[in-house]
């Protein structure tokens, strides 16, 4: 039997990267400091996989099965949850946006001057950046999942209005003053890390599965600076060397398209109004 087309309702999700993501885990997958924990087709694995590597710093990458979770995992993090990271001292952190502060903090800022944060002596400056991220994790990401996860014509059309006012109000959050596309309109920050994963799916998963087109659904100008914003992020070398390519997440959302029964925490907290886990 030949293999179902990507996205198909029968394929199903995969336990392995592909394209530069998989060049990626090869190239870390000796033992490190630190162990990162992943899923090839998570957005909260990816926002942090982009900071290791935008920041270069050390690590192992570990390919898990969210849905055959190991001893080892759970063990790190009791809802077997990934992202999850495992410290040279044994010691072990999970929440994403949790290891992405941490992550800048302990790395951030060294030969290469990188960062993703604001320096510590602008305090104001790290709150702001840290309220874009808190907005986006309460609104623009879990719009993406109730449009995803819409059966009901009607339903899937509320959804795309949300996701497209929320994702409206993000790019025009965004810098207009820089030199470059990314959210501050200087560089790659923990504002970018968040959101990108989601914003990258958005651009293959709701294309194929929602019909979602930017070029129909946001105004002119904000059009303009989501096209700076993508061309910034999505061609950064740390963003393209842990994006896999576009069967593999087309095949891994299928069950979200579906709306499928267990498919995942994140997807029972949205049928059932929660916040996500």
């Amino acid at each position: 039997m030949s293999k179902p087309a990507p996205g198909h309702k029968d394929a199903t999700y995969h336990t392995e990267c592909t394209g530069q993501a998989l060049e990626t885990v090869k190239a870390h997958s000796s033992p490190s400091e630190q162990t990162l924990f992943g899923a090839c087709f998570c957005p909260f694995v990816h926002r942090v996989w982009i900071a290791l590597e935008y920041l270069g710093a050390p690590y192992q990458y570990r390919e898990v099965d969210p849905y055959k979770k190991p001893a080892d995992l759970l063990e790190l993090n009791p809802k077997g949850l990934v992202p999850a990271l495992k410290l040279s001292n044994g010691k072990g952190l999970a929440e994403s946006t949790v290891i992405l502060e941490y992550v800048d903090e302990k790395y951030g800022g060294g030969k290469g001057g990188k960062s993703l944060l604001p320096p510590l002596s602008d305090p104001y400056e790290r709150a702001c950046y840290r309220l874009a991220v808190d907005k986006t994790n309460r609104n623009l990401i879990p719009s993406f999942y109730r449009y995803l996860q819409a059966q009901e014509v009607e339903k899937q059309l509320e959804g795309a209005k949300e996701f497209t006012s929320h994702l409206s109000e993000f790019v025009r959050s965004m810098s207009t003053s820089g030199s470059e596309g990314f959210w501050d309109g200087k560089s790659l920050s923990i504002v970018d890390c968040t959101v990108a994963p989601w914003l990258y799916r958005a651009t293959n998963v709701l294309r194929h599965f929602r019909g979602f087109d930017p070029e129909q659904l946001l105004e002119k100008d904000v059009l303009q600076r989501w096209n700076r914003w993508t061309a910034a992020v999505f061609e950064l070398d740390a963003f393209k060397a842990t994006a896999s390519t576009d069967d593999l997440y087309l095949d891994s959302y299928v069950r979200y398209a579906q709306n499928r029964p267990l498919t995942s925490q994140v997807a029972d907290a949205i049928n059932k109004g929660r916040s996500l886990p």
